[in-house]
């Protein structure tokens, strides 16, 4: 499974529009290459490199297996029609994040999971809960990796 953006490249720096120095909207994602018993997808955003600890950005689950893009932009409210059910940010926010280092630069992993089952569960939940529901129901993984430093003065 193959889990890709319009707007950086694996490993490359993230466009400032999708962090807090930009518009901070979700970057365009797409994926391919899942396999045939897939019921529905989740997605987390983290940075394991925040000062903190690891940062959460964005837990999306019961993606349903029809869907293979989430557009710029996507949806922070909690239960999307037809695309998913938002979970909660480190922030204690619904939806997406975006990078906002206080120093260095950071990477952000997009990890998606082509899961057997469709979750069910209430919007809200956050990485923690999400990796224990996936938990004996994941078919596939695909990873996307990118960089963002804030430009010096912020």
């Amino acid at each position: 499974m193959e889990l890709k953006s319009l707007s950086f490249q694996h490993e490359n720096m993230i466009p400032a529009q999708y962090t807090c120095d930009g518009r901070n909207v979700s970057p365009p994602l797409s994926w391919s290459g899942a396999p045939d018993k897939t019921k529905s997808f989740a997605l987390i955003c983290d940075d394991p490199d925040a000062p903190v600890g690891l940062w959460v950005h964005w837990v999306l689950f019961d993606i349903p297996a029809s869907v293979n893009a989430l557009a710029e932009n996507f949806s922070r409210t909690e239960d999307i029609p037809g695309f998913g059910k938002n979970g909660k940010n480190t922030s204690g926010r619904f939806g997406y994040d975006g990078p906002c280092p206080p120093d260095g630069t950071h990477r952000y992993y997009f990890k998606l999971y082509a899961l057997d089952t469709m979750l069910n569960l209430k919007p809200g939940l956050t990485k923690d809960d999400l990796l224990q529901a996936i938990k004996g129901h994941v078919l596939a993984e695909a990873q996307l990796m990118g960089r963002y430093k804030r430009p010096a003065g912020r």
